[in-house]
């Protein structure tokens, strides 16, 4: 049975329109949050809410988190919806690592998947922090286990989820002790029962892609949103500044070739 920590808080949670920032936004709805999905997609983030209403109260909010005009418009229409915020979860993310070799990158490309997947979550804290504090409230925001080990030609995707690690420890040293701040770091999370439904299919994974973790099998962005709604839980009052690898195990692996 899922707990219901989460009654009368309001929570906005980006990138909410698919994968695991729409799995979170539901966890919350089923722990008794308000939701207000922040989402880019117009047509990802309107099939969401049609789709969670279901659950419980939602609100939409369209927005590119990279963009500090529209940000505060969202956090403003998610107060008044809501009545005050509890809770942020910076889920929006640019989500293809591959930007081909350093040398070829341009810059333009590094400077937008930085303004999406580091800036965007700043601009969300800053203009959500007076009111977390009035409510002593919680972020959490979603790193990746490339913040901590790489592929090739990945550059720009991990330099912003390194830099999302460090500006979690960072805000959880400058808002405690009313705010809170902690991340997640998803390993091989398959999304695809996540998306919006005119899209949705089961994972196509084979008997290797499961067996290579630890624990037996690739991730779900249930395990990501069981965690996030324990973070913005009064059950995590003593939890901040950390980021949790949540990925079977791999990062703990050791690899060679045979």
């Amino acid at each position: 049975m899922t707990p219901r920590r989460l009654e009368q808080r309001v929570a906005l949670v980006t990138g909410a329109g698919q994968g695991i920032g729409r799995a979170i936004a539901a966890r919350f709805l089923d722990e008794g949050a308000r939701v207000a999905i922040v989402e880019r997609d117009r047509a990802a983030g309107e099939d969401a809410a049609a789709e969670l209403a279901e659950r419980g109260d939602v609100q939409l909010a369209i927005c590119d988190v990279g963009d500090e005009a529209a940000v505060t418009r969202a956090i403003a229409e998610t107060v008044r919806w809501g009545g005050g915020l509890d809770a942020v979860v910076n889920n929006a993310a640019l989500a293809d690592p591959a930007s081909g070799p350093a040398e070829e990158l341009a810059l333009e490309a590094w400077r937008r998947t930085l303004d999406v997947n580091l800036t965007g979550p700043f601009l969300v804290s800053k203009h959500a922090i007076r009111q977390l504090r009035r409510r002593r409230g919680a972020i959490v925001n979603l790193a990746s286990t490339r913040a901590y080990m790489s592929e090739p030609d990945t550059i720009a995707y991990a330099a912003s989820k390194g830099g999302l690690v460090a500006l979690t420890h960072a805000l959880a040293i400058s808002l405690g002790p009313e705010v809170r701040v902690n991340a997640i770091a998803p390993g091989w999370i398959a999304t695809d029962a996540w998306q919006p439904r005119a899209g949705r299919r089961a994972p196509a994974l084979r008997e290797i892609d499961h067996a290579q973790h630890p624990v037996g099998r690739v991730g779900q962005p249930e395990d990501i949103a069981a965690l996030a709604a324990y973070l913005v839980s009064s059950e995590a009052g003593f939890v901040t500044g950390q980021c949790f690898v949540v990925d079977g195990g791999m990062t703990r692996k050791m690899i060679y070739a045979e």
